[in-house]
């Protein structure tokens, strides 16, 4: 399997904190939830941050962990985690250039596997639709615990609605004070008809410093300012 570096900033307690709120909400959810979809309303709002943090919060727990990178149209998922030396990808896979094993690459975190979306190809949609995607998703359902999946943001484009048909739930991320009620619902209901339960709502970017709130104003003071990373498997 080919392997690469992948590099996660380190968080605060609160950040933590949620995000392993976040992960036991979704492990209590049932074994049937195994291929779970991360997707947004629009750009920026941090959907690859939750995807990437929740796949390796997952593998903290020795779970067997896989991320599909499948927004065809403007990844940032390599660049953003720093990875080097990725010549296959997803689009590689589903055009027919690239074998299964040819785009899954091993990372330094113990457990934890990534899929990269690949270079862009002009009709993502099609792709995404076929049956090479959906036997693909069926084919890792037997080799890994968890399959997080990091799609477009469905409030622009139709591809996150046409993946979550191959998944077993969804979590949506939203950005704090950025996005307006009619668009959020229109998100939702298009979910909905997808027939893929949304398992939880990330809202994201929320200025602790505005709002205050328990974590903030108490752990804050009783444990510090100790930051947290995923373990990295090279480190003892």
């Amino acid at each position: 399997m080919k392997k690469t570096t992948i590099e996660l900033n380190t968080m605060n307690y609160a950040s933590v904190e949620e995000l392993k709120t976040l992960r036991t909400n979704i492990l209590f959810c049932g074994d049937d939830k195994q291929v779970i979809m991360v997707t947004s309303s629009v750009m920026g709002e941090g959907k690859t941050h939750a995807s990437t943090y929740l796949a390796a919060s997952l593998a903290e727990l020795k779970k067997k962990v896989l991320i599909v990178d499948v927004d065809l149209r403007k990844s940032v998922m390599a660049s953003r985690l720093g990875a080097q030396e990725i010549d296959k990808g997803l689009s590689h896979f589903l055009t027919g250039q690239a074998a299964m094993s040819d785009i899954v690459y091993a990372t330094n975190i113990s457990k934890l596997h990534v899929i990269f979306s690949g270079p862009y190809v002009p009709n993502p949609t099609e792709l995404l639709s076929g049956e090479r995607f959906k036997k693909m998703i069926e084919s890792l359902r037997t080799l890994y615990d968890y399959i997080i999946v990091d799609a477009p943001p469905l409030g622009m484009v139709i591809d996150a609605a046409i993946i979550a048909k191959s998944c077993d739930g969804a979590v949506l991320v939203m950005e704090s004070g950025a996005i307006k009620y009619r668009v959020a619902q229109n998100v939702k209901e298009k979910l909905e008809s997808t027939g893929c339960p949304i398992l939880g709502v990330v809202l994201n970017k929320v200025d602790r410093k505005k709002n205050g709130g328990y974590y903030n104003k108490n752990y804050g003071k009783y444990y510090g300012d100790a930051k947290h990373a995923p373990t990295d498997s090279r480190r003892k």
